[in-house]
């Protein structure tokens, strides 16, 4: 699988979606190491400012090394003052004859619950639908992050007990998904 137009900045209302490099790690560091952020999810805030570039360095390929995914990962930035809100990310691949992405979001603590997830997202999935002809946009999200299932928007098709353990305890999860035949 190959990107298409993987360095292209998407744009909302509020805000641009830059695609991640190196560069993004110092301005957005300090708000990753929050710990509220992992409640929901199987990672831990950056060992280090180092770690954080190497792990951007990586998705900045935006080809999985068997080159069976593509990465899409974006900073989210206000429009004017250009402070970072949160990130983005898309991950497409090819599933059972379709061509699936699977997207997710962080929204730093102080810019959450003010429909930033919902706006990225939205921008998102227009391009996975219009630039990659998608045909399954998912999300799968633990079953207590209860901002994030209100946020979302699809269908919800599944749930998934015990789908993960972390952070010693089991997770369920739903599964949402939103499929290019029924938006029309």
């Amino acid at each position: 699988m190959r990107p298409v137009k993987s360095e292209e900045i998407l744009e909302t209302r509020r805000a641009v979606l830059e695609p991640i490099h190196i560069r993004h790690a110092e301005s957005v560091y300090e708000y990753l190491l929050d710990q509220r952020l992992y409640r929901f999810i199987p990672r831990d805030p950056p060992e280090s400012l180092k770690t954080l570039e190497e792990r951007y360095r990586v998705l900045s390929s935006r080809v999985s090394p068997d080159s069976r995914e593509v990465w899409l990962d974006w900073a989210m930035k206000l429009r004017g003052s250009g402070g970072y809100v949160g990130m983005m990310e898309a991950t497409v691949r090819e599933e059972s004859a379709e061509t699936v992405a699977y997207v997710a979001y962080t929204v730093f603590v102080l810019f959450q619950r003010r429909g930033f997830a919902a706006e990225g997202c939205g921008r998102i999935i227009r391009h996975l639908l219009e630039d990659y002809g998608v045909e399954v946009v998912a999300a799968e999200i633990d079953t207590r992050n209860t901002a994030s299932v209100a946020s979302l928007g699809f269908e919800r098709v599944a749930t998934v007990p015990n789908a993960d353990f972390f952070k010693g305890a089991s997770s369920d999860e739903y599964r949402y998904e939103l499929r290019r035949a029924a938006r029309g």
